[in-house]
C-alpha cells in the first residue's frame, strides 16, 4: 500500500525559505513611492483605452506621468546620497 502525501506538506517544508529578507522588505518600501506613481499612469492610461481621450484626460495622464517621473527622481537622489556617490 502506497501512502499518501499532502501537497501542503511538500509546499510548506520550504516556507521559511521563501520568505523576503529585511533588506529586500526595505528597498520595497524604498520604491513604493514608484511603484504607486506607475500604479496612478496606468490608471490613467486604461481610462482611456476605449475612447478618445478628453483634455481632462490628457491633463491627468500629464500630471501622472509628471509625478512619475519625480517619483524616480527622488528615489535616485535618495539612493545616491544613501551610497554617498559623488561626495
Amino acid at each position: 500500500m502506497n501512502p499518501i502525501v499532502t501537497v501542503q506538506d511538500a509546499v510548506t517544508a520550504f516556507a521559511d525559505w521563501n520568505e523576503p529578507t529585511d533588506a529586500e522588505l526595505d528597498a520595497i518600501e524604498t520604491e513604493m513611492p514608484v511603484i504607486l506613481a506607475d500604479i496612478d499612469l496606468l490608471d490613467a492610461h486604461i481610462a482611456t483605452l476605449d475612447r478618445t481621450p478628453t483634455e481632462m484626460d490628457q491633463r491627468r495622464i500629464r500630471r501622472a506621468r509628471r509625478r512619475a517621473l519625480a517619483a524616480r527622481v527622488e528615489l535616485i537622489n535618495h539612493t545616491v546620497t544613501a551610497s554617498g556617490v559623488g561626495a
